[in-house]
């Protein structure tokens, strides 16, 4: 359903606002009205920054003010009700919380965001619960199928200095998984380059592709050996899709229970030891907080059914 904003808005430009380009400003906060809209009334000039035309690039300032046309937009998705169970349980499994971030241990089968048939995600679920947070956004994202650590921002320019980190490669991820058959000890890394691709069904998956693809590495430590099976410290150095997964499935290891990149028989005899969802992890993550630049070390422990799994299997 879409509402009509009659009114000119005026609206001044906080601390974590600022920084932004005016575009990206109007697109969060018109949702729902189509860009070439948003490109449209910048261009005829009926977006005003302190009373000035100003061009989609410019970077706004704390304090300017912002002259917003009467524009269509439409109604904002309501959140899901903080009574619910998915939700409720999500506050258990927040591990670090301050003025600037908030850390969670992301349950697997939970997608980070709505959308896509889903009505809600990890964040539309934290919003929920901390309807006194004027600002929630993901810092980045892991696989509704993976679970473990993930970092929100609580203020813009939290995300922003999260951000530059990621990009400089600042940040050190760690994940544990579980992986068929014996890692040989001389693989210490996985360094090929990485594709999307859809299939015919419409499925979306990704390749190696040498040609094609974007550069991607993986570094790889061995954690626990098991008759079968290999417990490894997964690290990626950039940050793809599916990266990890695919990764361990092109050096010939690939992911206990991953339904995607894994032969049908081998996940049949995961479940037969109680291992029923993708035994992949976000372990440790490490950064300079954004606020206090004191260097942050946060882990999240395997959940019982993945550590079940491992205390059943016989280690060599």
């Amino acid at each position: 359903m879409n509402t009509e904003n009659k009114a000119v808005q005026m609206v001044m430009v906080s601390d974590d606002e600022a920084g932004q380009r005016i575009d990206n400003f109007l697109l969060k906060r018109l949702k729902g009205v189509p860009k070439s809209r948003i490109y449209r009334i910048l261009r005829k000039g009926e977006v005003r920054v302190n009373k000035k035309r100003v061009k989609p690039e410019y970077k706004l300032l704390t304090e300017d003010l912002v002259r917003i046309p009467p524009i269509r937009v439409a109604e904002p998705n309501s959140l899901p009700s903080n009574k619910l169970n998915q939700v409720t349980q999500l506050e258990q499994q927040i591990i670090y919380e301050d003025d600037y971030l908030l850390v969670l241990n992301k349950p697997s089968g939970m997608a980070v965001h709505g959308g896509s048939g889903l009505s809600f995600g990890v964040i539309e679920a934290l919003r929920s619960l901390r309807q006194d947070c004027r600002y929630l956004e993901l810092v980045h994202r892991i696989d509704r199928d993976t679970s473990g650590l993930l970092v929100v921002a609580k203020k813009r320019s939290a995300l922003r200095e999260m951000h530059r980190q990621l990009r400089e490669k600042l940040v050190q991820k760690d994940y544990l998984t579980l992986v068929h058959g014996q890692w040989p000890k001389g693989t210490k890394s996985v360094d090929a380059p990485l594709r999307k691709n859809a299939l015919a069904s419409g499925e979306r998956v990704v390749v190696v592709d040498p040609m094609e693809g974007k550069q991607s590495l993986t570094r790889y430590k061995i954690e626990r050996r098991y008759t079968d099976m290999t417990l490894m410290k997964a690290s990626p150095v950039t940050g793809r899709t599916h990266q990890i997964r695919v990764h361990s499935q092109y050096a010939g290891h690939s992911i206990a229970g991953d339904d995607k990149y894994t032969d049908k028989k081998l996940i049949a005899e995961v479940a037969d030891i109680g291992l029923h969802r993708l035994f992949l992890h976000a372990w440790q993550i490490r950064f300079e907080h954004p606020g206090t630049q004191q260097q942050m070390q946060l882990t999240a422990p395997l959940d019982p059914e993945l550590q079940a799994v491992c205390d059943c299997l016989k280690p060599i």
